[in-house]
């Protein structure tokens, strides 16, 4: 195995490249846009497990100043009732906690470390079929492009085109019925410690705020959605519209939320949630799929980035230590599979919470406090199995 061919240059996409040179195979990247992903999306979470997978691959010091700390999380009630309080490491990681980064920022520093470590990325060309050519497979593209390597490794996100060129029977994506929304308030000053994540769980709209900067404060909010809208019904919601909505939903809540939209000159609004809770088939011949084209979990697990980065770093180990591709791939998915549906569950349910009804709101509000002493008591140790995943590189992978 010396080239391998990956398909989409998100953030799973370099990292993956990364990795397989580390490994020892040269990887090409293929992009379907024709442009890159700078100054496209809000943030995200970098999670301390993601931070890991990363560092086995020399990237950490690369991610370490990007964003803002958060590490605790903090719930609150309609009422503004503090309904518990959650750290974001572990018991290995603890003080470290997870992070608030901008995802445009996390994409161009994994993207310009790429380049610079000799990863090629080719923008424009959208997959539309690859096959085995016994010895290697072949990547077929819209331009007319052919591209041959030993593997294709799909990092193509939630609409993966690979995953159905595994297997055309591949569930499609689930539909959570919540949209997303979000922006960066300034000119703002809110009381409280910086870094902690506020999440407010409000009659009709669950809102997230995490202050930054001394008058700058990050926010979320998801807007229950009970039928799936299409693109041109999303993109005629405009800006103040959005705006008007949010206003309408989070109206008589208790916290910052409405004077946090009213300092937001820009909101991104509409994109609707989705999770894929099992894909059962991950390869096939010399093809497989990692990342969101795997296994989607809900934005709420906060889980997206540090999953991918945990998959492209295991498969890489994989391919270097098992005696060829096959058997590369199923060690990958034996390592993966029962890991991320785990926390693919953990988003559903989490996502679930942010749209209960009146008897749903009394009960959340009576079970997140005992949960909240529960972890405090055992000192995190109830999420060491998410936080403290570690990947050790230098450990060959055995049967």
């Amino acid at each position: 195995m010396t080239r391998a061919l990956i398909i989409g240059a998100g953030l799973a996409g370099p990292v993956a490249a990364m990795a397989l040179r580390r490994a020892g195979i040269d990887a090409t990247v293929h992009e379907a846009y024709e442009r890159d992903a700078v100054g496209v999306g809000a943030f995200l979470t970098l999670s301390v497990n993601g931070v890991d997978a990363l560092r086995a691959i020399g990237l950490d010091g690369l991610v370490a100043g990007l964003g803002h700390p958060t590490p605790r999380m903090a719930l609150h009630n309609h009422r503004g009732r503090r309904l518990g309080e959650f750290g974001t490491s572990g018991t290995r990681t603890r003080g470290l906690g997870s992070s608030t980064v901008g995802r445009s920022d996390l994409y161009r520093a994994l993207r310009d470390e790429a380049l610079r470590r000799g990863v090629e990325i080719v923008h424009g060309a959208r997959l539309v079929d690859a096959e085995p050519t016994g010895s290697g497979v072949r990547a077929r593209f819209a331009d007319g492009g052919v591209a041959e390597g030993d593997l294709l490794i799909g990092a193509d996100g939630l609409r993966s085109r690979t995953r159905t060129i595994i297997d055309p029977a591949a569930p499609a994506p689930r539909y959570v019925p919540l949209l997303n929304a979000g922006g960066f308030a300034r000119g703002l000053r809110l009381p409280g410690e910086r870094g902690v994540m506020h999440m407010l769980f409000g009659r009709r709209c669950f809102f997230c705020w995490v202050v930054v900067g001394e008058d700058e404060v990050w926010w979320f909010a998801n807007p229950p959605q009970p039928t799936e809208l299409t693109r041109e019904q999303l993109a005629a919601i405009g800006p103040e519209q959005a705006r008007s909505q949010l206003r309408e939903l989070l109206a008589g809540d208790a916290g910052p939320a409405l004077a946090i939209i009213d300092r937001t000159e820009r909101i991104e609004y509409g994109w609707p949630t989705y999770d894929l809770p099992s894909v059962p088939v991950w390869h096939r011949d010399r093809m497989v799929v990692i990342g969101d084209a795997a296994h989607t979990a809900a934005p709420s697990s906060g889980q997206g980035a540090a999953m991918a980065f945990e998959d492209a770093v295991q498969l890489a180990r994989c391919l270097r230590d098992r005696p060829d591709v096959p058997a590369a791939f199923e060690a990958y998915e034996r390592l993966r599979r029962r890991r991320v549906e785990r926390v693919v569950a953990q988003g559903k349910r989490t996502s679930t919470t942010k749209v209960a009804g009146p008897v749903g709101r009394v009960m959340r509000d009576l079970a997140l406090p005992i949960i909240a002493r529960q972890v405090a008591r055992n000192d995190g140790r109830s999420l060491a199995w998410l936080y403290d995943h570690h990947i050790d590189w230098d450990a060959p992978v055995k049967e």
